[in-house]
């Protein structure tokens, strides 16, 4: 695998997700490079020597990605190195995990009982965090249950991207 080409797409994933989610860049580039790496477990040595990154910045976005539940960490016995990989896909690293949709209706409902007998309008922002919130708690486990037949059904996009 061209080190140029792997090391361009990791800085597009490490871009793509500190805009969108605000992770450190180097949090992105280890979830791109986890992607593409052969083999698909790599010790943080390894993954620091081919993102040229330091060990304590892999150490810290492995931390991070850890209690976010995107990567998984193994110990094969009689070793002293993790080794790092990407956590299969699920409901909570997906962002198919209703819970937090349900904590946020729960705020808002606890923010509404501060307002009481506010005017409508007061009350609008935090209705609509309500509503939206509760909307997606219900429909997400659908959602993941119509993506998991469709992606069963061999339908997830198969193009080879040329450049």
């Amino acid at each position: 695998m061209d080190r140029d080409r792997v090391l361009v797409f990791c800085d597009h994933l490490g871009r793509f997700y500190a805009e969108r989610y605000g992770f450190p860049p180097v949090a992105g580039r280890l979830i791109g490079y986890l992607y593409v790496c052969e083999p698909a477990q790599q010790s943080i040595n390894e993954i620091s020597d081919a993102l040229l990154t330091s060990r304590s910045a892999i150490n810290n976005a492995v931390k991070m990605l850890d209690t976010q539940k995107l990567i998984h960490r193994s110990r094969p016995a009689g070793t002293r190195a993790d080794l790092i990989s990407l956590n299969p896909l699920g409901r909570e690293n997906m962002g198919f995990d209703p819970t937090e949709y349900q904590q946020m209706a729960g705020l808002g409902r606890e923010g509404l009982e501060l307002l009481g007998d506010a005017s409508p309008e007061r009350r609008q922002a935090l209705e609509v965090v309500i509503s939206l919130n509760d909307y997606l708690a219900e429909r997400l486990p659908q959602l993941y249950e119509e993506w998991s037949a469709y992606h069963q059904k061999g339908r997830a996009p198969r193009k080879r991207v040329r450049k």
